[in-house]
């Protein structure tokens, strides 16, 4: 299919939100990687969440089937400083979005739209 405004190339994106204070959390640090053959994390791409705490395309290239891992960088003060999420992708003609809620001592994610 042919990739235009009203069909995107597919992309991992995330959205994190601080449920704690019920905002969305910018300026986190989201790294995501592929994970090569033998398992180790090659660096694609790493940024900082927008004002609304998204990040709306990590991967900035055409999406392939494999092992990724996004890694959040939530900073030094808090009981977590860093959360890793290994995802496995088969479907490359879509999107995936995993959003990431936060709060002083808990963590949550799931599998978005």
């Amino acid at each position: 299919m042919a990739q235009d405004a009203n069909h995107p190339a597919p992309t991992i994106s995330t959205h994190v939100l601080d449920t704690e204070r019920g905002v969305p959390a910018p300026g986190i640090r989201v790294t995501l990687y592929r994970l090569v053959d033998d398992g180790q994390p090659l660096r694609l791409t790493q940024t900082l969440t927008d004002d609304d705490g998204r990040v709306r395309d990590l991967l900035e290239r055409p999406l392939t089937a494999g092992d990724y891992r996004l890694e959040f960088g939530l900073g030094r003060g808090g009981f977590f400083e860093r959360v890793s999420l290994d995802v496995h992708v088969t479907d490359v003609s879509r999107s995936y979005h995993v959003p990431l809620l936060m709060s002083g001592h808990s963590l949550t994610t799931y599998r978005g739209s």
